[in-house]
């Protein structure tokens, strides 16, 4: 296959597969059907492509050669004449010429499927995990790993939710107003862990997937438009929250991709704009009673707001950590707060809560735990300790950049116990 179609087959799948899948599911009616043919067109794509050269709309040939794969298996399924006809008067089935798939088709395309997958028949954890699913394409571990559950427990979920679609007939579209309040919660919680997935993507090379991101806030934004004239604080604030952490994108990285942690990035480098635009949106969201978003919303707004680290207001942040930790409390937010407390009251402080989190064995295989403790020995002089920590954590991370940080700081305490 030749390198210029290789790679566009891999952007196309990384920038457009959640579009490609719930333009199929809008045809077909089926979460399973709609994937497999998607995953087929792509496969037919490497062979066509390296022969033929790259068309002109890539998408668009994806989708039509989907479509057609999606038909033949349809029709190899039916089991009568009439089931056919039922396939041909739905317009699944009509022939053209060439389809109408140009970069002004519906826009909420992809908001109507994390609509359909967050309807309240299914249980909260299965409408979070089948959007990641269909929309970003995400592994089941990748999934797993965003739940801190086995994979083989996510995929059981994934299958019981998309029979559930099937069995009850839910509608793919965009509920009305008197419907969407309901399924909120879900929507947001999705939209929060695509930015998240490109935020510090699971596995690959680079930490930062900016397709995921950039589309996680275009979905956000579409939610609070949708929800006008008075969208609901939490929206507001995913809005914020978002806008202020993929602000400080560009200085994440060194030149090699290597990561930068957030006391050590160059602030000139952060997107002072999209933080002006997102400072009055948090006000607008901690208004009233704060929701658990508007808290982190606040707490991310305490770091962009510091000229430099030294600057940060951490007995602000460990207060925010204490709102949060009441309104929902996790073993992440329990281990962010103990970072929040090593900044205060010093390593050895947290240390013992992390221990706590540690013993509880919730996040053994979360790899930030172990990092965090690495650092926090680190700092208090345990060298030997910290190594031990960096070595776990390094065992768990499976993301390149954050791989090679994991393995500078565990050759640098290792150098210091020589």
């Amino acid at each position: 296959m030749s390198a210029d179609a290789a790679t566009a087959v891999e952007a196309l799948y990384r920038s457009d597969w959640g579009r490609i899948v719930a333009i199929l599911i809008g045809l077909v009616g089926d979460f399973d059907l709609a994937e497999e043919s998607a995953q087929e067109a792509f496969a037919a794509a490497v062979d066509q492509w390296r022969i033929d050269g790259v068309p002109e709309f890539p998408r668009a040939w994806i989708i039509q050669t989907a479509r057609h794969k999606a038909i033949d298996r349809m029709r190899s399924q039916a089991r009568s004449a009439e089931k056919l006809e039922q396939y041909r008067i739905s317009g699944l089935a009509r022939d053209i010429e060439e389809p109408d798939y140009d970069t002004s088709e519906i826009p909420d395309e992809r908001l109507r499927l994390i609509f359909t997958c967050c309807h309240p028949a299914l249980a909260p954890e299965a409408q979070v995990a089948l959007t990641l699913r269909t929309l970003c394409g995400l592994d089941t571990d990748e999934i797993a790993r965003a739940f801190l559950v086995p994979p083989a427990t996510m995929a059981q979920r994934l299958v019981r939710a998309k029979r559930k679609i099937r069995d009850a007939g839910i509608p793919y579209i965009v509920p009305e107003m008197t419907d969407m309040s309901e399924r909120l919660d879900a929507v947001l919680a999705v939209i929060y862990l695509v930015f998240n997935e490109g935020y510090a993507a699971t596995r690959g090379g680079p930490l930062v997937r900016t397709d995921l991101c950039a589309e996680a806030i275009r979905l956000g934004r579409l939610v609070r438009m949708l929800m006008a004239p008075q969208p609901p604080a939490e929206a507001t604030a995913l809005v914020a929250l978002m806008l202020l952490q993929d602000a400080r994108r560009d200085a994440r990285l060194d030149p090699n991709g290597d990561l930068v942690i957030l006391a050590e990035q160059d602030r000139r480098r952060w997107d002072r704009e999209q933080i002006a635009e997102a400072l009055p949106l948090v006000d607008e969201a901690f208004r009233g009673i704060p929701g658990p978003i508007a808290v982190q919303a606040a707490i991310a707004a305490q770091h962009c707001q510091a000229a430099r680290a030294e600057d940060t207001d951490w007995p602000r942040i460990l207060r925010l950590y204490d709102l949060l930790a009441r309104l929902q409390p996790s073993p992440i937010v329990s281990l962010n707060r103990a970072v929040a407390v090593a900044m205060v009251e010093g390593p050895q402080a947290a240390l013992s809560l992390i221990d706590s989190l540690a013993a509880a064995g919730d996040l053994d295989g979360y790899h930030l735990l172990h990092a965090a403790r690495a650092d926090l020995l680190r700092r208090s002089g345990a060298p030997a300790e910290a190594a031990e920590s960096y070595a776990r954590a390094l065992k768990l991370a499976t993301n390149g950049s954050e791989r090679r940080f994991l393995e500078r700081r565990l050759r640098e305490v290792r150098l210091r116990t020589a």
